[in-house]
């Protein structure tokens, strides 16, 4: 097997490899804290990971397999997502909210050959079709999905720690894993990622070392999750990991687990900028954090808890290609691209614009497989965003004259709320999918949080009414918790280019007076959290 000479050796790179050395250099360090006291060793982890692998493979897994994983963070989603990489099989991590269309459109993306799912979901895989999917594994219940051959937790532990032999080594450019993307485009996509890729983007975070100890607050479905364990077993290191961010608990956490690191969204900095001042607010050993985006909330979480920041721009089909520096003077900027990373603004014909210009940012990178390598089962969205040689993010920059790249708004049709990058276009399905709905879109508008609120313009069918009350009540089964929009604005029409594309940017614009609001109404949309 040839590797390019700029690629780190094999055991910095392949996750199974990486996870050997680590419990051959450092057996007794502890590598991964859970919520109920749980410790795992680097030498418990990699018999762990190995005896889930064998289980794995007697439930016929074999490498290059693809299986679905729709599990709440915890000691389950990491022991199946190594054990899954031990084997070469690829990690399909899904999105605890996934319901409906969406989740079938997932499965029938993907072609698994199995799914590890939480038995508080496992009713919703009888209201879809399955694809090729016909086997199951159920843990945290005794719940059954119907149609489909299912087994018990005790299915994924097996006595055998051996290492099996593979059919070939596991290369840095295998498949790793498939994360899907919020869709922004139209249906969800599964982004094709690496062992390096991967590795490319957990290596880029701040600076850090075995000495520390990484929070793991955001979901193991989403790079935001993945990366930082990455980060930590590469680095030898270790995590920290609960089900979900929680205001209340973020610092008792940190305080008990002696955390050093962690990633911090905006609207999480918020919650924690609005909890009641304490001379304790520096008492703690958090050193630095990543915070995105960087801004006034940022700073002030900076300054009141004595954090060092970082912010980048990422996204799951790229490997942080901008990163700031340790407390960056500009505000609201990314950073500058990284080592390895080339990036240009650039017009509706890649033609690159002026400093201080808005367009779209492309980026490629100096090594291969450093980013993602396409989107399964989607050639033609894979030639697109690969057009002209480098990859199109579909947002918006501009860049200054020192070359320090700033986010501006998203060229897709995308949404950001409460960490969840939001599809416009299956917001929109599902909001038409009503019998009275004629036309809807779906924009984002400023959130009090710190991010983004989704906004639905709907025009109803001739003749029809219909309250907004009554709307959410209709889409509340139908869509994940964080998709529920909070504004409904009943319009005659959808304001149109010449060309009939909506003109989103004018929604965005109108005057707020006569928006409903759900908080106002009262309706409450509860988080999907697995045993909340």
């Amino acid at each position: 097997m040839n590797i390019d000479p700029r690629m780190p050796p094999v055991d910095e790179v392949v996750q199974r490899d990486a996870l050997e050395r680590q419990a051959r250099e450092r057996p007794d360090k502890v590598f991964a804290v859970f919520e109920d006291g749980t410790r795992w060793t680097y030498a418990q982890t990699w018999e762990i990971a190995w005896r889930t692998a064998n289980a794995l493979r007697l439930l016929g897994v074999k490498q290059g397999d693809k299986v679905v994983t729709w599990l709440p963070n915890g000691p389950d989603a990491l022991r199946v997502w190594f054990g899954l990489n031990c084997l070469g099989a690829v990690l399909v991590p899904i999105n605890l909210s996934y319901r409906g269309r969406l989740l079938e459109h997932v499965l029938r993306n993907a072609d698994p050959a199995l799914i590890v799912v939480h038995a508080e979901l496992v009713d919703r895989l009888d209201d879809v079709e399955h694809g090729s999917l016909r086997k199951a594994v159920v843990v945290g219940g005794n719940a059954l999905p119907a149609g489909i051959e299912a087994f018990a937790a005790s299915a994924l532990d097996c006595d055998d720690a051996t290492p099996p032999v593979l059919d070939r080594p596991i290369a840095p450019w295998d498949t790793q894993s498939i994360i899907y993307t919020s869709g922004t485009t139209g249906a969800s996509k599964g982004v094709l990622s690496s062992y390096f890729h991967l590795r490319c983007m957990g290596m880029s975070l701040q600076d850090m070392n075995e000495d520390d100890r990484y929070f793991i607050n955001l979901p193991l479905f989403h790079v935001g999750g993945t990366m930082p364990v990455t980060a930590m077993l590469l680095r030898g290191g270790s995590v920290v990991v609960v089900r979900a961010f929680d205001t209340e608990r973020f610092w008792p956490i940190v305080r008990e687990h002696s955390v050093t690191s962690s990633i911090v969204l905006g609207a999480m900095a918020g919650f924690l900028l609005k909890r009641p001042p304490s001379p304790d607010d520096r008492g703690h050993t958090l050193r630095c954090v990543t915070i995105v985006p960087y801004n006034e909330t940022a700073v002030a979480f900076g300054q009141r808890f004595g954090c060092d920041l970082y912010s980048h721009f990422n996204m799951s089909e790229v490997s942080m290609p901008i990163r700031t520096e340790a407390n960056p003077p500009a505000m609201g900027s990314c950073g500058f691209p990284r080592d390895g990373v080339s990036a240009r603004v650039v017009d509706e014909n890649d033609c690159e614009v002026p400093p201080g210009t808005v367009g779209e940012l492309l980026v490629r990178t100096d090594c291969p497989w450093a980013m993602n390598h396409g989107y399964n089962g989607n050639p033609e969205a894979t030639a697109l965003a690969w057009r002209n040689g480098w990859f199109h993010t579909g947002d918006g920059f501009k860049v200054d004259a020192e070359g320090r790249y700033t986010f501006v708004d998203r060229i897709k049709d995308a949404i950001r709320r409460r960490g969840e990058n939001i599809s416009s276009a299956e917001v929109e399905a599902e909001v038409v999918a009503h019998p009275l709905v004629k036309e809807a879109a779906a924009v984002a508008v400023p959130s009090e949080h710190g991010e983004d609120e989704v906004l639905i313009a709907v025009v109803l069918a001739e003749g029809a009414a219909l309250d907004a009350a009554d709307l959410l009540r209709f889409l509340l089964p139908r869509m994940p918790h964080f998709m529920v929009p909070r504004y409904v604005r009943f319009v005659d029409d959808l304001p149109r280019t010449p060309t009939h594309k909506i003109q989103k940017h004018v929604l965005r614009a109108m005057d707020p007076a006569g928006v409903w609001d759900r908080e106002q109404a009262g309706i409450v949309v509860k988080s999907e959290r697995i045993g909340a």
